[in-house]
């Protein structure tokens, strides 16, 4: 940790060891912005985080007039904003380390393709990634936090709901280099000009890289495609069209993910751990990054396929007990319509034993505003389409996709069902369930449907072994 001073009280200059904005978890030595975010007001935390050890609190001079005397004879630092001052210290931060910032957005993927990224110039570099999905203001100042002398690299996530804020993202990272993987209509419910507006969100982060800065690119996608026109630093194209280099040539889902790439010549099969075609894309995508820093073709393929799914992101769950046999793709972390339907398809592909079914429990996706109900109907027929045996929608929207699903179906091969929630979606598997299912778990965050696959464990005498 670059050692920042955190505050100066009595005898001597206290050092933080680490910063954080989450009195529930905050460490021993921490120093702790009492941000306000949608919910919660940090200044209600404070002495929370004092009692668990953090070495001092930045507060908002509005508010100290507000705060319990045990809180005011702490060591305070008393700012304006105190998530200004958490991004202000992360840029500071940032540009004193003065290594290289990868950063990463899209409107799907772009998790994944951060691990690849990572993971791909690691096998030569000593590279940060951020953490989980932190990349908006609040978590993406806290991954360059933690950036260290030795870090050559940084691979950071962007994530964004509204016009501008990749913008902002990128003046506190600073970008060097910059991965796009798609546009699609997450969040669209926030862009009055639809996916058109999205993707001018997106472009923010090609208009933040410098004339030196590197724009890597989605052949394949038909907004990102044309970023790189007008960019005035270097453009590399990655995917299966024929401006890709990096280019997927073939891929097979047959025997676990096997991607052939075409990289300036030089033909390669890799074999990754993970479910879905679209991960050969962040796959390519990683190896544009890394040939770029120097990274050999051969090492950065072989660092790939030690990849692993991340947390609730095409986790591969073998049932015991009860239902010993069974799957579950635990992909509950998050949905948007582009995601769903390749995960339809990565399900379509799962191999089943000759009594088993593919089920798909789909919760509905939010934020999609006028477009949810037809953006849901498409995926239902996405998943007719795919002859998937079994569709669950559960909540809300997810109607719309159970209705397209069952009108869809002209072969008679997809059942459809809806439930109103995620408990209700546990119920339905404990009594459906066969030995031979492969199960698709996939909806948006606020729909929690990880509590349906927490509900099935727990009924399952002897539990479940999750395991890729």
């Amino acid at each position: 940790m670059l050692e920042a001073p955190a505050s100066a009280s009595g005898s001597g200059a206290l050092v933080a060891v680490g910063y954080s904005i989450d009195s529930r978890t905050v460490a021993p030595g921490e120093l702790f912005f009492a941000v306000r975010g949608e919910r919660f007001d940090g200044h209600d935390f404070i002495a929370g985080a004092l009692e668990r050890g953090a070495l001092a609190a930045v507060v908002s001079r509005a508010r100290v007039a507000t705060l319990p005397d045990a809180v005011l004879s702490s060591p305070l630092l008393l700012v304006e904003d105190p998530l200004v001052a958490l991004q202000s210290l992360a840029g500071h931060v940032r540009r004193q380390w003065g290594g290289r910032v990868v950063a990463v957005t899209g409107s799907a993927g772009k998790t994944s393709t951060k691990d690849a990224v990572a993971a791909a110039l690691g096998a030569r570099f000593n590279v940060l990634k951020s953490l989980g999905n932190l990349n908006n203001g609040f978590g993406l100042p806290l991954q360059l936090l933690r950036l260290k002398r030795e870090h050559e690299y940084a691979v950071i996530e962007m994530g964004m709901n509204h016009a501008g804020e990749i913008a902002q993202l990128s003046r506190i990272a600073g970008p060097d280099w910059g991965v796009i993987t798609n546009v699609g209509m997450a969040h669209v419910e926030n862009f009055a000009d639809g996916q058109t507006g999205i993707a001018r969100a997106k472009y923010e982060l090609v208009e933040a890289l410098p004339a030196t800065g590197v724009a890597f690119l989605n052949c394949d996608d038909r907004y990102v495609a044309q970023f790189g026109r007008d960019f005035v630093g270097k453009a590399v194209y990655f995917g299966a069209g024929p401006c890709a280099d990096p280019q997927i040539t073939a891929i097979s889902e047959s025997d676990g993910l096997r991607v052939g790439v075409l990289s300036e010549g030089t033909e390669l099969d890799l074999t990754l751990p993970l479910l879905g075609r679209h991960n050969a894309s962040n796959a390519v995508a990683a190896l544009a990054v890394a040939r770029e820093a120097g990274v050999p073709l051969e090492a950065a393929a072989r660092a790939l396929q030690g990849l692993a799914a991340g947390d609730k992101r095409g986790e591969v769950i073998r049932l015991t007990g009860k239902w010993a046999g069974a799957t579950v793709i635990n992909d509950s972390y998050n949905s948007n319509p582009e995601a769903l339907k390749s995960m339809i398809l990565a399900l379509a592909a799962q191999p089943v034993r000759e009594d088993g079914r593919r089920i798909l429990v789909v919760g509905e996706m939010l934020e999609l505003g006028d477009h949810a109900q037809g953006l849901h109907e498409a995926c239902g027929r996405a998943a007719a389409e795919a002859e998937i045996d079994v569709v669950l929608g559960v909540r809300g929207n997810a109607q719309y996709l159970v209705k397209a699903a069952d009108g869809a179906n002209t072969a008679n091969r997809t059942r459809a069902e809806f439930v109103a929630d995620a408990g209700a979606a546990g119920v339905w598997l404990g009594q459906n369930l066969r030995a031979g299912d492969v199960v698709l778990v996939k909806g948006s965050r606020g729909v929690g449907l990880e509590r349906a696959i927490a509900a099935l464990e727990q009924s399952a005498v002897g539990g479940s072994d999750p395991h890729a």
